[in-house]
C-alpha cells in the first residue's frame, strides 16, 4: 500500500462535505485545532451550502472535491460530516492525480465509501474523528488524529472482554462502517478482506439488520480467509417488539463462530466520542489475550 506524506508544519489541510449539509460555524473547532497544530487550512466550497440533505447537489459536491484532490498545495482532505451522499458521486470522481500525488483522505462512517474506493487504489486512508465531533470528541481521539497525520508510532491498549476470542494476528486493517460496506457489496469500491483484518461498526440500525448485513458479507466470502475482526462502537441499537433474541455482540459471534481468527470488542472507534484514529489499509498486528487486547501499527 502507498502512504500519502505525513504532515508537518505549515502544511494545508482541506475541509469539504461530500455527504450531508454542514454550516461554517459547526467546524469552528476544526478550525482552530488545526492551527494549533501550526497547520494552514482551506474552506471547501461544500462548507455552509446545501440542497435538501446535501452540502450542494451531485455536482456541487463532485465539483469541490475533485478541486482539493488535484490541488498540489493540500496536504490532507478532512471530510467535515458523514450522513449519507458520498456513493452518489464516488464514480464521477478522477482520482488520476491522486494516485500520482497521494494525500491523507480522513473520516468515518459514510467516508467509509472513500476509504474503501480508495483501499482499491492502494492507498491508505485514515479512519478517524470529523470536524463536526471535534468539541465533543476525546482527547484521544485528537491525539491519535494527530499522531497519525504526523507519523508517529501509533498502538493500543484495551481491556479484556469476555466475548472477545483469544489469538494473535498480523494484516492490513481494513473496513469501516458495517451498513456502507454492505452497501458497496458488488461494486467497484467493494473491499477485499483476503488475509486482511476487519474492523467494523455502527449506528442507529435494528438487530435483525445486523445479522442481516453480516450474513451478506458471509456469503460473499468476507470472513473465509480474514485474519482478525475489530468490533468498534455498535452505537444505538435497536429491537423489534418481537425481540430478535440476540445482542448485536452475540449476532457477530453467531456468524463467525466457525472461523479461528481472532475477534476483539468495544475498540474505541466509531460513533462514539473516543473515536480512535487508524490508518486503513497499514499493515497492524492484532493481540488478543485474557488480560488485555493490543493493536500495533507497523
Amino acid at each position: 500500500m502507498i502512504q500519502p506524506d505525513y504532515l508537518k508544519k505549515g502544511d494545508t489541510v482541506a475541509i469539504v462535505s461530500t455527504a450531508r449539509k454542514i454550516s461554517s460555524d459547526q467546524i469552528i473547532a476544526a478550525i482552530k485545532l488545526l492551527e494549533k497544530w501550526g497547520l494552514n487550512v482551506v474552506i471547501g466550497n461544500t462548507i455552509g451550502s446545501e440542497e435538501n440533505q446535501f452540502a450542494g447537489n451531485d455536482e456541487a459536491r463532485i465539483n469541490d472535491f475533485q478541486q482539493l484532490l488535484n490541488n498540489p498545495k493540500v496536504k490532507a482532505i478532512w471530510c467535515a460530516r458523514g450522513g449519507y451522499g458520498t456513493v452518489r458521486i464516488v464514480d464521477k470522481l478522477d482520482f488520476s492525480e491522486f494516485k500520482k500525488h497521494p494525500k491523507w483522505i480522513i473520516g468515518y462512517s459514510d467516508i467509509t465509501v472513500l476509504h474503501s474506493h480508495i483501499h482499491n487504489l492502494g492507498i491508505e486512508t485514515l479512519h478517524a474523528t470529523m470536524p463536526i465531533n471535534i468539541e465533543k470528541s476525546s482527547k484521544l481521539s485528537i491525539e491519535t488524529l494527530k499522531k497519525s497525520l504526523f507519523g508517529k508510532n501509533l498502538s493500543y491498549e484495551i481491556s479484556a472482554d469476555e466475548k472477545n476470542k483469544l489469538g494473535n494476528a498480523e494484516g492490513e486493517i481494513v473496513g469501516g462502517n458495517l451498513s456502507v460496506l454492505y452497501s458497496l457489496l458488488g461494486s467497484n469500491s467493494s473491499i477485499k478482506t483476503n488475509g486482511k483484518m476487519l474492523f467494523i461498526e455502527d449506528l442507529d440500525e435494528y438487530l435483525y439488520h445486523i445479522d442481516r448485513m453480516l450474513m451478506n458479507l458471509k456469503r460473499n466470502g468476507y470472513f473465509n480467509n480474514l485474519k482478525g475482526l475489530i468490533i468498534g462502537g455498535m452505537t444505538n441499537m435497536h429491537d423489534n417488539e418481537i425481540p430478535f433474541g440476540k445482542t448485536s455482540e452475540e449476532i457477530i459471534l453467531d456468524c463467525v463462530a466457525e472461523y479461528d481468527f481472532p475477534v476483539v470488542f468495544n475498540f474505541p472507534a466509531g460513533h462514539l466520542d473516543d473515536n480512535r484514529a487508524l490508518i486503513l489499509g497499514r499493515k497492524a498486528t492484532l493481540e488478543v489475550g485474557e488480560i488485555k487486547s493490543k493493536i500495533t501499527f507497523l
